[in-house]
This record gives C-alpha cells, structure tokens and sequence, in this order.
C-alpha cells in the first residue's frame, strides 16, 4: 500500500472517529473526564478544520511525505493521550471514541509511518518531525480552548 492511499484511509477513519464522538457525546465527556471546556460549536470547527487538513495531507502524500506522517502522528497522539490514557487514568470510563482510536488510528498510524521508513519516502527525522508536528495540531485548539476565558483573550469586555 502507498503512502497516498495509506494517507486516504487516514482520512477516512478520522471521519469515522468523528462520527463516533460526535453519537457517543464526546464533548460531555471531555468536560466531565479531562475538564475541558468545549461546546459542540468549538468540536464542529476543529473537526471541520481537521477534514481540511487530511484532504491537504492526503493530496501532498506523494510530493511532502511529512504532510500524511503529520497526520499519523496527530491520529496517534489523539488516540494514546486523549482516549486511551483517560479511560486508564478514570478506571475504565469509557471514552467516546475509543472504539475508532483502537481499531483504526492505531493500526493506521504505525502502517503510515513503517510505509513511509521502509519505502523510503521518509527518513527518522521526518518521522520524528510528523510526530512533533501531530503534537502540536493536537494542542493547538486545547491551548486556545484554555486560554478563551482568560481577560486577555475575551472580546466580550472593551
């Protein structure tokens, strides 16, 4: 399997995920479990902005291996910190999404990443830097979502 298909089926399981966090009502659960302030509003942006990002990456696949490794390594992180590690730390509490994160993203992510190694479409520091640049595509709307109540940040006071 190439990395463009590989990257594709990336897509595809995101959307899956989504649907799956979106039916088992994610957004209660992050507010309950991790103490996440998000709405429905803030979950239908940065879903919408991550479907722009895996058709983005799965376009460049063939010309920017780090693009679908980004990806991956976003899939990956999503899974190990936000859904699996939360049902360990809350004793089994089951995390919407768990389902996708185990049976998709992470066999998904490590095929895309041992594809583009052993292909050779990508080295070890681009490997390294898709997992750096998932970390921060995954914090990124954390970090705004902590810091929108902050004085600074409200737009709501002159």
């Amino acid at each position: 399997m190439t990395l463009t298909t590989l990257a594709w089926i990336n897509m595809a399981a995101y959307a899956i995920h989504m649907l799956e966090e979106h039916t088992l009502d994610w957004r209660d659960w992050a507010r309950a479990t991790i103490g996440l302030p998000v709405e429905w509003s803030d979950f239908y942006v940065t879903n919408s902005i991550v479907v722009a990002l895996g058709i983005a990456q799965a376009m460049l696949a063939s010309e920017l291996p780090l693009a679908p490794l980004s990806f991956a390594g976003l899939m990956l992180i999503n899974a190990i910190l936000f859904h699996i590690a939360p049902v360990i730390r809350s004793k089994g509490r089951f995390s919407p999404g768990l389902f996708t994160a185990v049976t998709l993203f992470l066999p998904l992510g490590v095929a895309t990443y041992w594809t583009a190694l052993s292909s050779g479409s990508a080295d070890p520091a681009t490997a390294i830097a898709g997992l750096v640049v998932g970390a921060l595509t995954m914090a990124y709307p954390i970090v705004l979502l902590r810091i929108k109540s902050k004085p600074y940040f409200r737009q709501d006071h002159p």
